[in-house]
């Protein structure tokens, strides 16, 4: 007797067999005290962090489904070899940050992609050619512009996807 496993075939490759989403450049913690996250990380060897205020003064485009909405998160970046660490904690205005932590208290809320580097407007326009939605967006710095999609019920997790100009360079961090 032939079982489901006996015919299913095994591709050799390690490439998604669906090339949009590109490679995953961050997982972000949504937290309520950053600080008291970040040493945790720290005790597992990943350090060190970045810390900044986004906020009306370093994040300008700031949308909250579909709507201007001014919001003030912390946000704190440890960088390894493959993939950007991020812990987020919501301090004010309207944000998924903050309905995540309501709905599901603190833990892993997105993963971020970087497209295969597509323009920005493609990939947008790919995450909503797929029936998923933008919920919350912003320019860092004017430079760095990220996009959170709703592709939690499909997934059970947030999707982001930002872009890095080339010449970017981190701004010296609060702490």
């Amino acid at each position: 007797m032939e079982s489901d496993l006996d015919t299913i075939k095994v591709i050799n490759t390690s490439q998604l067999s669906n090339s949009f989403l590109g490679d995953v450049i961050e997982i972000c913690i949504v937290t309520r005290d950053y600080q008291q996250t970040m040493a945790g990380f720290v005790q597992l060897g990943i350090d060190p962090w970045r810390v900044y205020t986004f906020n009306a003064e370093t994040v300008t485009e700031q949308i909250y489904r579909g709507h201007p909405a001014e919001y003030a998160i912390k946000v704190c970046f440890a960088q390894s070899k493959n993939v950007i660490w991020e812990i987020m904690q919501p301090l004010s205005g309207p944000t998924i940050f903050q309905k995540f932590l309501d709905r599901h208290d603190q833990g892993i809320h997105h993963i971020a992609f970087n497209c295969g580097d597509r323009p920005w407007n493609e990939r947008i326009q790919e995450f909503e050619s797929r029936g998923f939605r933008l919920l919350q967006l912003g320019k860092w710095m004017g430079q760095n512009t990220f996009a959170f999609l709703g592709t939690e019920d499909a997934t059970s997790t947030i999707f982001e996807t930002y872009f890095f100009p080339p010449d970017f360079e981190y701004p010296e961090p609060e702490a």
